[in-house]
């Protein structure tokens, strides 16, 4: 049975003032201060609100933007993400906002200027958006059926094989 995931109220009411500036009122958090932004551990990224997977670090690199740069979203067995993309006409631009299916967060904005071997997409993303989940703590959190996107354990050392994540990093 597939997890379900929304907006959860007492979520919303949980979350600092910078986190909801940012998920409820469409803020931007200021470049190189987010949590996220300089993280090289292997794992998954979820909604703040919701908890609905959003991105994992194996498609995570470094743009300079001071923001989580991702190439592309996780996508489920069904082929589908938990991330919308939203025509943006603030700040007398148009650009593509990115918010979670689900919880209706806004996460950030999609450019196209990403790597160009990996699509040549660039998911900047607020920090304050997302919780990280580490590898070693997926099964533990219920996200398990993630860890197959960091490839399978090794029986020799018994660590997970993130050798994709760690050559983008």
């Amino acid at each position: 049975m597939a997890k379900e995931y929304n907006k959860n109220p007492a979520a919303v009411q949980a979350l600092s003032p910078e986190q909801y500036q940012v998920t409820q009122e469409n803020g931007t958090e200021r470049p190189f201060t987010g949590e996220y932004w300089d993280n090289h551990e292997p794992g998954i990224y979820v909604d703040v609100v919701s908890g609905e997977p959003l991105f994992a670090s194996t498609d995570k690199f470094e743009s300079g933007s001071g923001w989580p740069s991702f190439t592309k979203p996780i996508r489920g067995n069904d082929g589908a993400t938990n991330v919308t993309e939203k025509r943006d006409r603030s700040l007398f631009m148009v650009r593509t906002e990115v918010r979670s299916t689900n919880g209706d967060s806004h996460l950030g904005h999609l450019f196209n200027d990403g790597p160009r071997e990996a699509g040549g997409l660039r998911y900047c993303i607020n920090s304050a958006s997302l919780r990280f989940i580490h590898l070693d703590d997926l099964e533990t959190e219920g996200y398990g059926e993630y860890k197959t996107l960091f490839g399978g354990q090794s029986e020799a050392t018994g660590e997970f094989n993130t050798s994709n994540q760690e050559a983008q990093a």
